[in-house]
């Protein structure tokens, strides 16, 4: 894979904590950290700059216990950032085995676990050839991880935002349940929003359509599917103006 060129200098790579748990559903399972961080190194090899935001949901999911009165929502999503930085710091530490020098960022100041969040940080360690993790979100209840990916990759001047889901791409409809369904291999922001194709929440695709960054979706499962992203072959569902 190594002889390959890569089309984008700079990207944010968007993980799932659904995609971390693998089929265990919740936890981290240790293949898919180690299949991750084996092609993130990969990207690394090839020179391009990596920066990553990690969901919590194979950790956390506060719905249910919203749903109960257990919890408030602002409390319910600040539980959900902490669940990120856990999700992070074993990410750092997987990419660390590697040998590939990690910062793991945090939006939520949490002493010695973790560095606080700087956009001028974060750039200058991804020029120097660090991955950056950003991990609790943006900071803020009532925002999505899809939202902080967005607004990460816009502060760091990503070329490419790319989502990591389950399927190779965005569908009409869910092609689990859906023989029938269709495949997008392209879209513009406008057709997601129209359509409400559900790539992500709507915040985080305005965001994108606004600073006209790139997004491409595809399946994190696949052999060799972020590298073929990176380097410009048809892989997934790409999304711009």
């Amino acid at each position: 894979m190594s002889d390959k060129t890569p089309s984008y200098n700079r990207i944010l790579l968007k993980l799932s904590g659904e995609a971390l748990a693998g089929g265990q559903g919740m936890g981290i399972n240790a293949d898919v950290l180690n299949k991750m961080s084996l092609d993130i190194a990969h990207l690394c090899g090839l020179g391009v700059q990596v920066g990553i935001v990690v969901g919590g949901g194979n950790i956390y999911r506060g719905a249910e216990l919203q749903k109960q009165g257990l919890v408030g929502r602002v409390t319910g999503d600040q539980m959900g950032m902490l669940a990120t930085v856990m999700n992070g710091l074993a990410m750092r530490d997987a990419l660390e085995r590697r040998n590939i020098k990690t910062r793991l960022l945090s939006a939520l100041p949490i002493g010695e676990v973790t560095e606080g969040f700087s956009s001028r940080n974060a750039n200058r360690y991804l020029t120097a050839g660090e991955v950056c993790i950003f991990v609790a979100g943006t900071g803020n209840p009532f925002f999505t991880t899809d939202t902080a990916a967005c607004l990460r990759g816009i502060e760091i001047e990503a070329d490419l935002i790319l989502k990591a889901t389950k399927v190779d791409g965005v569908y009409d409809k869910d092609p689990a349940i859906n023989d029938d369904a269709k495949k997008y291999n392209s879209l513009t922001f406008d057709e997601v929003l129209e359509q409400k194709l559900g790539v992500m929440d709507l915040t985080a695709i305005a965001l994108l359509r606004e600073h006209n960054v790139p997004l491409q979706v595809f399946d994190m499962n696949k052999n060799y599917a972020l590298i073929n992203v990176i380097t410009g072959e048809n892989e997934g569902t790409y999304v711009s103006q």
